[in-house]
């Protein structure tokens, strides 16, 4: 279970929200939702979005991960094979595989945007340090922590890195990463969204004082909303899974949505129903209850 501070007990069966439409479209976070905790997708699970799938409910994978992180759920895309990658900032077809993923919709940070909250964030919080995140490229200041075990292509400080002529300068902004040492995660969240005002989104899903910053209006719940409306799908026909802060907007535009058992207290009172947590299959007991209802 993430540390997130207080969270309410699993429940052995999950909390169900009177469904008004029948499900067309499935939008289930991965990390502390999908995925166990050893970040697995177990067999329950993959036999559960598959019979989904087969039942014609497309499944959306809506993740804070980048584009290259879903090796992990690659082998389990069907129909579609689109992911909502970046909080919102991007949709990702991934049936290229890994290392061939292709971008389907980029929504993109402008760079002075992204300087903008630097700024302010290293005013507002001092000793805050920074890590920058485009399409292919990750970047990263000297001082920000190994959080992602992986090499970053540059590293300086984040005025350079969004510089015009920095490294990767052609590429677009994906989100910055912003992380403080000491402060409380949430309270580090509120300070920020203070701060920054309008000039971005801001969010969080790790239980470290770790904070995602993206494009004004971009989130998880309005790229969703964007790939459902291609699809003439309303939000009633959506049924929607999250544990943290960054699925908040998600669950709370989706017409039925689902905490995790392990989901914190901000997604447990954004949300219209409980499931049991993300190591005892919470995604799959809802999915195979709404296929049940079907027959």
């Amino acid at each position: 279970m993430r540390e997130n501070g207080p969270v309410t007990s699993a429940t052995r069966q999950p909390e169900t929200p009177a469904a008004a439409l029948p499900t067309r479209l499935i939008a289930t976070d991965l990390d502390g939702t999908l995925l166990r905790d050893d970040k697995s997708v177990s067999e329950r699970t993959v036999a559960a979005l598959a019979a989904a799938e087969e039942a014609g409910i497309e499944v959306f994978f809506v993740t804070g991960r980048p584009a290259r992180w879903m090796d992990v759920v690659s082998d389990h895309v069907h129909g579609h094979g689109l992911a909502i990658c970046g909080n919102g900032a991007a949709v990702v077809d991934l049936h290229g595989g890994p290392g061939a993923h292709r971008f389907v919709k980029v929504r993109e940070l402008a760079r002075e945007n992204a300087l903008d909250a630097v700024r302010l964030l290293r005013e507002a919080a001092p000793g805050t340090v920074f890590a920058v995140e485009q399409t292919y490229g990750f970047y990263q200041e000297p001082a920000y922590p190994k959080l992602h075990m992986e090499i970053p292509d540059n590293l300086a400080p984040a005025e350079r890195l969004l510089a015009p002529d920095a490294p990767g300068a052609g590429e677009p902004v994906l989100k910055i990463l912003a992380f403080h040492h000491e402060l409380d995660p949430d309270a580090f969240l509120t300070v920020a969204r203070r701060a920054v005002g309008d000039r971005a989104t801001i969010t969080r899903s790790s239980p470290s004082a770790l904070l995602e910053i993206s494009g004004p209006g971009v989130s998880k719940a309005s790229t969703l909303e964007l790939c459902c409306a291609e699809r003439g799908i309303s939000p009633e026909e959506v049924v929607a899974f999250g544990d943290m802060p960054n699925d908040v907007e998600m669950l709370t535009w989706a017409g039925t949505s689902y905490a995790m058992g392990n989901a914190h207290p901000a997604v447990i009172a954004a949300a219209s129903g409980r499931t049991v947590a993300n190591n005892e299959d919470g995604v799959a007991v809802v999915i195979e209850k709404i296929l049940a209802e079907r027959l």
